[in-house]
């Protein structure tokens, strides 16, 4: 499965942003879907993600409340809604899938990461 992040760029703390994750040639509908990022000298982090039904499923503390996950109606892209950005917020965010389980357990397929940062 290939799929494409897009959407990062240079924000300002408390702006929005949306990212998307295309599924190049296939759709969501048969995998569980979920959104990582890692910031500068840090650890990949998860931070939500959906089920194969699209359903949001888990989230990491920190965003909740500011940070939305969703499918398309088509079911062949993935956003991630970020509002209220902070400048913490600031990392490459990258899109994976979980082909084998309905909800997002362990990813098997990666995206290229698209840049958030957030400025103060």
């Amino acid at each position: 499965v290939q799929l494409q992040a897009s959407g990062g760029g240079l924000v300002q703390a408390g702006d929005s942003l949306r990212l998307s994750c295309a599924a190049v040639g296939h759709t969501f509908s048969n995998y569980a879907v979920g959104w990582f990022r890692q910031a500068p000298g840090k650890e990949r982090e998860f931070v939500v993600s959906i089920n194969r039904r699209g359903e949001p499923t888990d989230h990491l503390q920190s965003v909740k409340g500011r940070f939305h996950i969703s499918r398309g109606n088509a079911k062949n892209t993935v956003y991630l809604q970020m509002d209220s950005l902070k400048p913490e917020d600031t990392a490459v965010y990258y899109c994976a899938v979980d082909s084998g389980h309905y909800n997002f357990i362990r990813p098997d397929y990666w995206g290229q990461g698209t840049l958030v940062t957030v400025s103060s």
